[in-house]
């Protein structure tokens, strides 16, 4: 057998062996276009680690039969893509497959790219930051751009069993059974990271004694040890998910910053950005609002950061975010003040819209009436001039409720005060 990883081993041959990345290469997707119009472009694959960038790159170019070399922005010098290039030269055309492209710098760039131009070198750049961020606009300008998504658990199982099924690659000589259990545990823990469960697997098939009928007997103990993770229950889509969330906001609302931050910790534990970065950003403007209105768009930059950084670093611009939201004050005023308006239009209590309010930027407008009483508000020393807004039916409607539950919101309710005084 290879003494290269199993991770490495089990590569794709072709893009109908790509586990998950169903956006990309299913059917009448644009990758699978590309291959089945014989036609390979230069492109960025970008996404978490894991996620199978360079494999997809080498199954493309396997698929096509096209020679392909593989280096790193990094690693690699200017004189080994200058071998590339003459390798090119030879075969008429090469795949240059490049890891970490977001680190190619300007010497390697301008030699790479008049190559790249002319389609003698079709460039594959694989990176896990984000390309309109980090790749230079030069090499972004002349490549297409994939997202890579992580895979699922079903992804990662469906990985799992091809490696344990393959006999020339994978696992299939020798005799092993995995418990159910073990193998939900290797696909939670790797968190949509297949290199990570695979490289978990061939090490429990290689340090688990085989037993008394010769079969090794991977079990949730051995995947535990292997992926050096204790197993967590935690069913995403079950009933015990919804109770952690609706626990995690619940605690950030009650300022409780203990809970909020144990309930955080056992969503990373699942493994769950998408819920974290969704309720945090929903908190942020559903239970502070305007007693903290900066703590909206710094729970979102917490929420971009940790998808972009990925687990375990995420961890840390989460807990940043979860320890202010807690603290800060809290007021649901305005969403409150929105959902009291939207009761009146669906129950039909409207009204129609003042003519002074009603537009006046076409011919007759004004022998209709429309906007002819209307005061521009800038054009009066304060700012501010009294005058009908709402229609009739409504027009002493009182649907925002200002908080005293922080010094933003305090002073809104001070103006908010001083206008409904001159209104009346």
């Amino acid at each position: 057998m290879s003494q290269k990883p199993l991770a490495f081993r089990m590569r794709p041959k072709n893009i109908d062996e790509i586990i998950g990345q169903k956006h990309l290469v299913g059917e009448g997707k644009m990758i699978r276009r590309m291959v089945e119009a014989n036609r390979l472009l230069s492109m960025i694959l970008f996404g978490p680690p894991g996620t199978g960038k360079t494999s997809m790159a080498t199954a493309l170019a396997r698929n096509l039969q096209l020679p392909y070399k593989l280096l790193n922005a990094v690693v690699d010098k200017k004189k080994d893509m200058e071998i590339a290039v003459e390798e090119a030269k030879m075969h008429g055309q090469l795949v240059l497959i490049l890891d970490e492209v977001h680190r190619l710098d300007k010497a390697k760039q301008d030699f790479l790219l008049p190559h790249v131009e002319s389609n003698l070198i079709t460039l594959i750049g694989c990176t896990t930051s984000n390309p309109y961020h980090s790749i230079n606009p030069a090499v972004r300008s002349r490549s297409h751009l994939f997202e890579l998504h992580p895979l699922n658990d079903e992804d990662v199982k469906e990985a799992v069993y091809r490696a344990l099924r393959d006999k020339v690659n994978g696992l299939g000589n020798i005799e092993i059974e995995i418990t159910e259990n073990a193998l939900d545990h290797f696909a939670q823990s790797a968190n949509g990271d297949l290199r990570a469960a695979l490289n978990g697997l061939e090490l429990a098939a290689f340090s688990t004694p085989k037993n008394k009928d010769n079969l090794i007997v991977i079990d949730l103990e051995v995947a535990e040890a292997c992926m050096q993770k204790k197993s967590f229950s935690h069913d995403k889509n079950g009933d015990a998910h919804y109770d952690v969330l609706s626990a995690f906001q619940k605690s950030i609302r009650g300022s409780d910053v203990n809970a909020a931050l144990h309930y955080l910790g056992r969503l990373i534990e699942a493994g769950d950005l998408d819920s974290i970065a969704r309720r945090l950003v929903v908190c942020a403007y559903e239970d502070i609002g305007l007693a903290n209105p900066q703590a909206g768009p710094r729970a979102l930059a917490a929420v971009e950061a940790a998808e972009r950084i990925g687990l375990p670093e995420a961890r840390i611009p989460l807990a940043v975010s979860i320890v202010e939201l807690c603290l800060s004050p809290k007021s649901n005023s305005a969403y409150k003040a929105l959902d009291e308006a939207l009761a009146d239009i669906r129950n039909g209590n409207t009204g129609d819209i003042p003519i002074h309010l009603k537009d006046a930027h076409y011919q007759g407008a004004i022998s209709l009436g429309r906007g002819v009483d209307y005061k521009y508000p800038h054009n009066f020393d304060s700012g501010w001039v009294e005058q009908q807004y709402l229609p009739d039916r409504i027009k002493n409607k009182k649907y925002y409720q200002p908080k005293d539950t922080g010094k933003f919101e305090q002073s809104l309710k001070q103006v908010y005060q001083r206008i409904s005084k001159k209104e009346q």
